[in-house]
């Protein structure tokens, strides 16, 4: 009792009192600030963090979306190409011309059915051009002979456009007068693709033409004999009316007889000729 009522205690008691208060004050002050700065440090981090995660998510669903597009932009070309393909098969299968495609290594890789009728082969597909044309030769429209396999191998080897008509034997043995366009095809500037073969029959052609010349030939032959047989005739009748002799006048109407029998005979054949090439060209 005596120590509570010494002053000099109670001014040490209450000084640690005001001591202990103030220590704790400290201590939650310090607490405050400490979780003042942490909530103060942390916050931007988290700020920055986000900040930059957003421009890479964003350029992520970018790329996303372009390659979707370029996927749907390629699935739509693949359909063109296709649809393409499926047309210029279509339209070169149904030409009345032949169409051979001829690949840069000399084989044969596409025909339509005109190639293969005209040429006689049940499929040419993966034949050579020695062994498709053998020993055809034609003559190219500059006017030099060659033949038909060298001309598309030429072709080939050089792109130039070749035209060419040349005498073909099928392998039944039946030859065709063919009219042949040799065209170049590239898949890039400066690569080949091989080559494509236009083939045309001409035969009926090139017979109609023979024809018109051996006519030609014909009428020239016949009007020269024509000629000389109205000259005998013209002749014989000069000298019968200017003659008083009986023999020499018989003599004379029997050379114009023989001449007119002649003559018939000439104009007949070229008249049978002229109606059987008709009939021929009719039933054709």
């Amino acid at each position: 009792m005596r120590l509570l009522a010494n002053p000099v205690f109670a001014r040490m008691a209450l000084a640690l009192l005001i001591s202990a208060s103030a220590f704790v004050v400290g201590i939650f002050v310090i607490r405050a600030l400490r979780r003042r700065i942490v909530e103060d440090s942390t916050l931007p981090e988290s700020l920055g963090r986000e900040a930059t995660v957003y421009p890479y998510t964003a350029v992520i669903q970018q790329l996303r979306q372009q390659k979707f597009e370029l996927q749907n932009e390629q699935q739509l070309q693949q359909r063109r190409a296709k649809a393409y393909e499926t047309m210029a098969t279509a339209v070169i299968a149904n030409l009345p011309c032949g169409i051979l495609l001829v690949a840069p290594n000399g084989l044969v890789k596409r025909s339509n059915a005109a190639a293969r009728q005209i040429l006689g082969f049940a499929s040419p597909l993966g034949m050579n051009l020695d062994a498709l044309f053998r020993d055809a030769s034609g003559i190219l429209d500059s006017g030099s002979s060659v033949r038909v396999s060298e001309a598309c191998k030429a072709t080939l080897q050089q792109p130039v456009r070749k035209s060419l008509e040349a005498v073909y034997r099928t392998v039944n043995g039946e030859d065709r007068t063919l009219r042949f366009t040799l065209i170049p095809l590239s898949a890039a500037p400066g690569e080949s693709a091989g080559m494509a073969a236009v083939i045309t029959d001409e035969t009926a052609t090139a017979d109609s033409r023979r024809a018109k010349i051996m006519h030609s030939e014909l009428s020239a032959e016949m009007a020269l004999e024509l000629r000389n047989s109205l000259a005998v005739i013209s002749d014989c009748a000069r000298r019968l009316t200017a003659s008083s002799d009986s023999q020499a006048a018989r003599h004379l109407a029997e050379d114009v007889a023989v001449e007119a029998e002649r003559l018939d005979k000439v104009v007949g054949g070229f008249l049978a000729g002229n109606i059987g090439a008709a009939a021929s060209a009719a039933g054709a």
